[in-house]
């Protein structure tokens, strides 16, 4: 995210003073690595949670298409950015992946026919497949169909368009065009206070961790995107509109395969449907990743619980995050996501064998000696109030902003990275109300759709999908 913003307000602004504070010694070490998150390129082509079923049984599409949408507008902005030579060789962080979605049973199999139903007839779904035959199943997929009882109902759908994406990839190369282009980059470095002065800007006080030495820096604007670590800060900067927010931190952890031979009989990302209480970022999902040029195969997520914010955070982070003015939200989630907190609980005692019994439900021949236990990284879910409840959780992301613009905040977890340009874009038009329509024309070159519904205007959508795949080495649809 920060990373995104950075790149955005050097291409219209590119005579301001950027400076980027990084607390590991390297950039995308936690959320970002690939190995920390799915890289799935989230477009809601294969995550059944993004379209739920309603109270008379039809299919809500309408946050599937918002999330497609938003990850048009993240390809076109590579694409641009390949162009420019600021992101390197597409191979090196985006490639082609079929998307599919896999249920078992009556009851989800009907469901998934309503749900490929209702988003085929869409533009931007326009390509999903459905299947319920078995033999199309084993070409698609032959690990998940080797030893499997095809007596019970089962149906996937599939989607040619999807993409595996690394983002740890993505993040140090734009990173390094900042750096290029005269921003200053600090790894080792903990921002430890945010004050604001009497004429709006902020003081922001910064850490060495090598040296310990300490100094104050003035900013006009202060962009807070450091995971789970953005609810101390945002508390730090004293912003009525941060009142009330808190964190509860869920640990992800992915089987990953350690076998080449099984590794190269998958070659898709598919998802499943989540088990009952379970967190939304929590989809089984067996899922082809290839980073730094080789294959790999995980499957999870297995949640868990740890009181640190970060992956490499302290076990006070959930403990110091609590305030006066946000006890009462957390209380109120507790008592009210106790079905979670039990989910979690079990979740955390699981045993490897019994990881390997949910795994066969995808790969029914799986055997313990070919899968490894990895922790991927924190996700802190946003808790705060609202004007009909104390406090309750918040799925996705949210943007928490100062009335004047001068300080804004990313909170939560999915889809993320994958919407990270849309997210950041609203970020601009919130914080520089001013600026914003002078730079729509340099935002326009970087993102021809920019403020255009390319689902509502087929051709152009048609035209985009082509050039974008072109420039990124991607065989869709149209390109």
């Amino acid at each position: 995210m920060s990373a995104t913003l950075g790149t955005l307000l050097q291409q219209v602004r590119p005579d301001w003073s950027i400076q980027v504070y990084e607390r590991l010694n390297e950039v995308a070490a936690e959320s970002s690595d690939p190995w920390n998150n799915a890289g799935t390129g989230h477009a809601a082509l294969c995550e059944l949670n993004y379209t739920p079923e309603r109270s008379d049984g039809t299919i809500d599409t309408s946050k599937a298409l918002v999330i497609n949408e938003q990850f048009h507008v993240s390809r076109q902005f590579w694409a641009s950015l390949v162009e420019k030579q600021v992101l390197p060789e597409p191979k090196a962080f985006i490639n082609p992946i079929a998307h599919m979605s896999y249920v078992r049973g009556d009851g989800d199999v009907d469901f998934l026919r309503r749900r490929y139903t209702a988003l085929v007839r869409e533009p931007l779904f326009a390509d999903l497949q459905l299947s319920e035959d078995p033999a199309q199943f084993a070409q698609w997929v032959p690990l998940m169909m080797n030893g499997r009882d095809t007596a019970a109902p089962m149906a996937m759908t599939r989607s040619d368009d999807g993409t595996d994406v690394n983002f740890g990839a993505v993040t140090r190369a734009l990173i390094a065009g900042l750096e290029r282009r005269g921003a200053g980059v600090h790894v080792n470095h903990d921002v430890s206070g945010l004050d604001r002065q009497p004429d709006g800007r902020w003081s922001v006080e910064v850490k060495n961790r090598k040296t310990g030495d300490r100094e104050k820096l003035t900013a006009r604007f202060v962009f807070i995107g450091a995971g789970g670590r953005v609810v101390q800060l945002l508390q730090q900067s004293g912003i009525p509109e941060g009142k009330g927010y808190g964190g509860f931190p869920v640990s992800g952890q992915f089987l990953r395969c350690t076998n080449p031979d099984i590794i190269a009989l998958h070659h898709a990302k598919v998802y499943g449907k989540s088990q009952v209480n379970a967190p939304p970022m929590a989809m089984p999902h067996l899922d082809t990743r290839r980073i730094d040029g080789d294959l790999g195969l995980l499957f999870g997520p297995y949640a868990g619980f740890s009181p640190k914010f970060l992956k490499r955070g302290s076990f006070l982070d959930l403990l110091r995050s609590v305030k006066p003015d946000n006890l009462l939200t957390m209380l109120t989630v507790a008592k009210n996501e106790f079905p979670l907190t039990k989910y979690l609980v079990q979740q955390i005692f699981q045993s490897h064998a019994a990881r390997i019994d949910t795994l066969r439900d995808f790969v029914p021949m799986a055997e313990a000696k070919d899968w490894e236990l990895i922790h991927a990284g924190q996700r802190v879910q946003t808790m705060k109030r609202t004007a009909k409840r104390r406090g309750e959780l918040v799925f996705g992301t949210e943007v928490v902003a100062a009335a004047d613009g001068s300080i804004a905040a990313l909170m939560g977890a999915s889809p993320g990275a994958s919407t990270a340009v849309s997210i950041m874009l609203n970020v601009l038009e919130r914080c520089f109300p001013k600026e914003y329509a002078g730079w729509k024309p340099q935002l326009q070159e970087l993102i021809p759709s920019l403020g255009v519904r390319l689902n509502d205007n087929p051709a152009l959508l048609h035209e985009i999908q082509a050039s974008t795949n072109r420039v990124l080495q991607l065989k869709g649809r149209n390109g």
